[in-house]
C-alpha cells in the first residue's frame, strides 16, 4: 500500500511539470475509460442524475454522466500542479473573481464550498489571496502517506491553516470563527443518519449535514458561497455575496434553503458536480435503497 502511494505521489509530482493541455488530455482519456469500466460507480452517477433530473432526456443524462467522469479525473490530475507546481504557474491558471470584499476585516466567515470538481482549486486560490486564519474539516484517509500528502497540498500556500478531522468536535472550529477566522466548509455530503437530517435535494429526501446553519449560529458567522468551475485554461473561482438573513432559529429550514440554493448553482454546471458520491445512500425509515 505504501509503495503504491509513493509511486502515485511521485507520478503527480512529475505530472506537475507538463503543460496543462497534456494533463487535461490524460484526464479526458482516464475519465472516458472509467465511465466505461467502473460499472458500479457509473450506476451511482446514473441513479443520481435520474433522481435529480427526471425531466432531462436519457441521452442528456448520459452525456452529463460521461462528462462528470471526465471532470472528476481531470480535477484529480490537476492536483499535481495545484500542489507541486511553482506559485507563478498556479496563479496563472486560477482566476479568482467576484465579491472579494466579503473577506475584508475580521467578521467570522464560513466559505460554503459545494462539492464541485474544482473545490481544491477554489481552496488553493483563496488560501493565496486571503491572508486570514483558516480552518478546514478533513476526512482522514486510510493510508497515512496519502493523508499527509492531501493535508500538505491543501495548506501549502498559507501558514495559518488548521485542519481538523471530522471527529475533532465543534469547539476548536467555533473558537477559530469567533476569533475572526474563516471556515472552508463542504456540507453537501451524506455522512449517515447520525449526523444528518432529511431535507429535499432536487425534490428527493436527502440526508444532509446541518453544519452550515449550526456553525454559522455558534460562530456568529456570515455565509459566503464560493463556486469553482473547471475551464480550458484552469479554473474560475467565483465568490458570491454573503447570504442575507442566515442563519435563522430553524436548522431544518436553513438546511433545506442551503440545498435549494445549491441546486441553482449545480444547474449552471451540472456535469461538474460530484455525482459519483452516493448522495441518497441513507434513506428515511422504511424506504428501500435507490442504488
Amino acid at each position: 500500500m505504501s509503495i503504491g502511494a509513493k509511486l502515485g505521489i511521485g507520478f503527480m509530482r512529475a505530472l506537475a511539470h507538463l503543460p496543462l493541455p497534456v494533463v487535461r488530455g490524460m484526464g479526458f482519456v482516464m475519465g472516458r475509460v472509467l465511465h466505461t469500466v467502473a460499472a458500479p460507480r457509473r450506476h451511482v452517477v446514473d441513479t443520481n442524475l435520474q433522481l435529480c433530473f427526471p425531466d432531462k432526456s436519457r441521452q442528456e443524462r448520459r452525456r452529463i454522466a460521461r462528462d462528470t467522469f471526465v471532470h472528476v479525473a481531470q480535477a484529480w490530475l490537476d492536483r499535481s500542479w495545484l500542489w507541486h507546481a511553482p506559485l507563478a504557474v498556479v496563479e496563472q491558471r486560477l482566476k479568482l473573481q467576484g465579491a472579494m470584499h466579503e473577506f475584508e476585516g475580521d467578521t467570522p466567515t464560513i466559505v460554503f464550498a459545494p462539492h464541485f470538481c474544482g473545490l481544491d482549486a477554489g481552496g488553493t486560490a483563496l488560501s493565496i489571496a486571503v491572508r486570514r486564519p483558516w480552518t478546514s474539516i478533513f476526512t482522514p484517509q486510510r493510508n497515512a502517506l496519502i493523508n499527509d500528502w492531501l493535508e500538505v497540498g491543501r495548506t501549502r500556500f498559507h501558514g495559518e491553516v488548521q485542519v481538523f478531522d471530522r471527529t475533532a468536535g465543534v469547539k476548536p472550529i467555533v473558537s477559530g470563527l469567533r476569533k475572526g477566522g474563516l471556515l472552508y466548509l463542504l456540507p453537501d455530503m451524506n455522512f449517515g443518519p447520525q449526523e444528518s437530517i432529511f431535507v429535499p435535494f432536487y425534490g428527493v429526501p436527502a440526508a444532509t449535514v446541518p453544519s452550515l446553519s449550526r456553525f454559522a449560529r455558534l460562530g456568529r458567522a456570515k455565509i459566503v458561497p464560493v463556486l469553482s468551475r473547471l475551464t480550458a485554461t484552469g479554473y474560475t473561482i467565483e465568490v458570491l455575496p454573503a447570504w442575507q438573513n442566515f442563519p435563522t432559529d430553524d436548522v431544518e429550514a436553513d438546511t433545506a434553503l442551503m440545498n435549494r440554493r445549491l441546486e441553482g448553482y449545480i444547474d449552471t454546471m451540472p456535469s461538474q458536480y460530484y455525482w459519483v458520491h452516493r448522495r441518497f445512500k441513507t434513506r428515511p425509515d422504511g424506504e428501500l435503497s435507490v442504488y
